[in-house]
């Protein structure tokens, strides 16, 4: 395969055979993609495809556990220095709001929500590595935040959700339908600013 030869490490080839099939999933959905198509673009044969994935199922798969891996990494740490919790609250939801409206992502989530319609295991998949593992790093930072004295929260996984929805009220669906562009860092700023004043209005601690 043409595109794995600079590539000899076993990992580095199965992420170059990701990277085209990735590309294939976007651009042409999952029932369009074909394992053929897919080492036809990497410029070899299927079976050298097939030593890596056994189908076109566990390719995707695959997929979309490395779509979750790559936000995860992004956006699963909470850092609190000198700017306190608010500040920590307000650079992890600036990161949040400008992955989950970004061009790539919203076309990672149409191509996994059409296959989740009738492979609900994906679905299931992809929500508890993704969106659920987010809420529930939120929810344990509001609970330290919370034993802090920031917060007064009974659910914290419920506050969770509650503040990630005020991040993305506006802009998700308005996404998922190619209404609005993706909103650029002012209009980000504006969007966490009003979550967090609503959050705090809602559980802050008041003396």
């Amino acid at each position: 395969m043409q595109e794995l030869k600079s590539r000899p490490d076993k990992d580095a080839r199965r992420e170059a055979i990701l990277d085209v099939a990735s590309r294939i999933f976007l651009e042409e959905g999952f029932d369009a993609a074909s394992m053929s198509a897919i080492a036809a673009k990497l410029g070899g044969s299927k079976g050298t495809l097939y030593n890596y994935f056994k189908s076109k199922e566990e390719l995707f798969e695959a997929f979309v556990d490395r779509h979750c891996a790559i936000h995860a990494r992004l956006i699963d740490s909470f850092e609190v220095d000198g700017g306190g919790y608010r500040e920590a609250l307000r650079r992890w939801a600036k990161q949040y709001l400008r992955i989950v409206t970004s061009d790539s992502t919203m076309r990672n989530y149409r191509v996994i929500m059409a296959v989740s319609e009738r492979w609900p295991d994906i679905g299931r998949a992809f929500y508890e590595n993704g969106p659920l593992r987010g809420a529930r790093n939120v929810a344990n930072f509001l609970a330290k935040a919370a034993q802090a004295g920031e917060f007064v929260i009974d659910d914290t996984l419920r506050a969770a959700h509650q503040f990630i929805a005020l991040c993305q009220s506006r802009y998700q669906k308005a996404r998922f339908l190619n209404y609005l562009p993706e909103p650029d860092e002012a209009e980000i700023e504006a969007e966490v600013e009003a979550a967090i004043a609503a959050f705090y209005a809602a559980y802050g601690q008041r003396g």
